[in-house]
């Protein structure tokens, strides 16, 4: 089931597996069904909070219950260092908009990090009824089968997706990059799920990814199984993906995008 014989990595995944269903029922059974009529007002957003603070205490809860000594970094104020070398990060609802107007792309998104790795991730997409999973080492798993990235398509013809931010001066630059990126692309998606693209990455539905803005909980769980599905992961040049820029697709896509990227100032605002 795990794909790997480490039981420390096994007993990380089986617990963030149970943690992540667990979360995503609770948010997908929870949701009013009159919250996406009711988006443009401003009460729904404090439901879609609620629902999010109540997942990351259930996903937090759980662990804690089998794991005592964990640490936690939660997207919801989980601060936690804990004392036995593993910390959990954790995105309870990765697409927050998408889920307060009804759409299906939203995600639970879990890792596991010992002595400061990222040795496990599972994200939960409850609404395509699916669960991605990695163990560092062990591939990448929808449900139970393998899965890999896309074999390299010549940039001109790769479907890459991004994310924008919400303020305003921030998003309008991410929108020039994207203005001069689209020309020497197939396409670009925006998704609304940083967790949910990764995934895509790594399943072969997208070519790449890339985002300024992400923090440690959107990236840690979805870079892991992109990397493990044969995708490479980064940000600037000579560093890893990061709030200044996460680029995730496989290798012949990966480099010309992050050149671009890097040359049109994707990383700054």
């Amino acid at each position: 089931m795990t794909g790997t014989s480490d039981p420390l990595r096994s007993e990380l995944l089986d617990l963030a597996l149970e943690a992540a269903r667990r979360a995503g029922e609770l948010l997908r059974d929870g949701r009013p069904a009159d919250l996406g009529v009711a988006a443009t007002k401003s009460s729904p957003i404090d439901v879609v909070t609620e629902m999010d603070i109540a997942a990351e205490k259930l996903i937090t809860g759980f662990l804690s219950e089998h794991r005592p000594d964990d640490g936690f970094l939660g997207e919801e104020g989980a601060s936690v260092a804990g004392a036995s070398g593993v910390r959990w990060v954790i995105d309870p609802l990765d697409g927050t908009v998408n889920y307060l107007y009804g759409l299906p792309t939203w995600a639970v998104s879990i890792a596991a990090e010992y002595r400061g790795e990222t040795v496990a991730g599972v994200i939960e997409i409850p609404m395509r009824g699916e669960t991605f999973r990695a163990v560092l080492g062990g591939g990448a798993y929808l449900g139970d089968q393998p899965v890999r990235c896309r074999p390299a398509a010549p940039l001109e013809q790769a479907l890459v997706s991004t994310g924008f931010n919400y303020v305003t001066a921030v998003r309008t630059h991410q929108a020039d990059v994207a203005q001069r990126l689209i020309p020497r692309l197939r396409d670009i998606r925006r998704g609304g799920s940083a967790a949910v693209d990764l995934c895509d990455v790594a399943a072969g539905r997208l070519d790449g990814y890339y985002e300024r803005g992400l923090n440690p909980w959107d990236l840690a769980a979805g870079d892991l199984i992109a990397r493990e599905a044969g995708a490479l992961t980064g940000g600037r040049p000579g560093s890893g993906p990061s709030y200044e820029l996460a680029v995730a697709a496989p290798s012949g896509v990966f480099e010309p995008l992050r050149e671009l990227l890097e040359e049109f100032g994707a990383w700054h605002d």
